[in-house]
């Protein structure tokens, strides 16, 4: 192997070709995005912890989302390139697996409401919470596996605004087919495969709903997983255009953009959706708020 090829480069970020004002106007833009991040889903936490009401396993399922969500938007800043490409895609992965265990919530909540708490007891929750999490790590360890293996060598410069693993797989000097193939093979399982079990579970869900003859209890069950389906159609439709429409080299400054919905504005989405739209969730607060003016 020559001197210059490396099984571990150091890598440098292209990012967005910006002049330095606006450079310093999106670093403001981001850093306050980030932390409204920490502070909405921080909320989320706090407010499923401290409310007995929200101990159900649809906001133990959200909890688990606030969580993925928080570690989503920070796992770009470890600086070791190992570290941040399988952070990224751990998180990823494990967002969508909690997505489609929320979609079945939902699907049992309306389908089955009588037997809600026999099918969903707290051990098959905790069962489908950490499926969900060795599932998104070992697909990310896998990535991992197959990044490593390759050479790389010549310029160390990657396009992209953080180490994403289609980005820095053009660097190789390796043969990398066979990365190709289990990007591609691995992002049809962890987007396709779970858009469709959530699209299965919403079918019967708007039959349940048809069924019901009053119109207060279609809007009800309804708004039970309007929230859902609003995180779904941002996180499934940008994962589409990012993984499973063929690169052809001329998208990069597109696939820049839409990535910024996954590290910045799709974690901030998702505790906004669900605290506006919900208001189990805003009657928490204001009983939180409540009890700490009385203190």
């Amino acid at each position: 192997m020559g001197d210059n090829q490396s099984w571990f480069p150091e890598l440098i970020l292209v990012g967005f070709q910006l002049s330095a004002d606006m450079e310093v106007v999106l670093f403001c833009v981001f850093s306050l995005l980030y932390v409204s991040n920490l502070l909405a889903n921080g909320m989320i936490l706090g407010l499923i912890w401290l409310d007995v009401r929200l101990h159900t396993p649809m906001y133990f399922f959200l909890s688990h989302l606030a969580v993925i969500d928080i570690c989503y938007a920070s796992s770009n800043l470890p600086k070791l390139m190992e570290n941040l490409l399988f952070l990224y895609l751990a998180f990823v992965c494990t967002e969508a697996m909690i997505l489609v265990v929320m979609s079945y919530d939902r699907y049992v909540a309306i389908c089955h409401p009588l037997h809600y708490m026999v099918i969903m007891t707290w051990r098959l929750c905790k069962v489908l919470a950490i499926t969900s999490w060795a599932c998104g790590f070992s697909l990310a360890l896998g990535d991992l596996i197959v990044f490593l293996r390759l050479p790389y060598c010549g310029s160390q410069e990657v396009n992209f605004i953080f180490c994403e693993v289609q980005a820095v797989i053009k660097m190789a000097c390796g043969d990398s087919w066979f990365n190709k193939l289990y990007i591609l093979s691995s992002a049809a399982f962890i987007i396709t495969g779970p858009f469709f079990l959530m699209l299965v579970s919403y079918m019967r869900i708007v039959l349940a709903i048809l069924k019901i003859k009053s119109n207060e209890g279609r809007k009800k069950a309804f708004s039970t997983c309007s929230s859902h389906l609003c995180v779904v159609g941002f996180y499934f439709g940008i994962a589409m255009i990012m993984y499973l429409v063929p690169d052809n080299g001329t998208k990069n400054e597109q696939k820049k953009i839409l990535s910024l919905f996954y590290d910045l504005f799709n974690p901030l989405l998702n505790p906004l959706i669900y605290s506006l739209r919900n208001a189990q969730v805003k009657a928490a607060f204001y009983r939180v708020v409540q009890k700490q003016r009385i203190s």
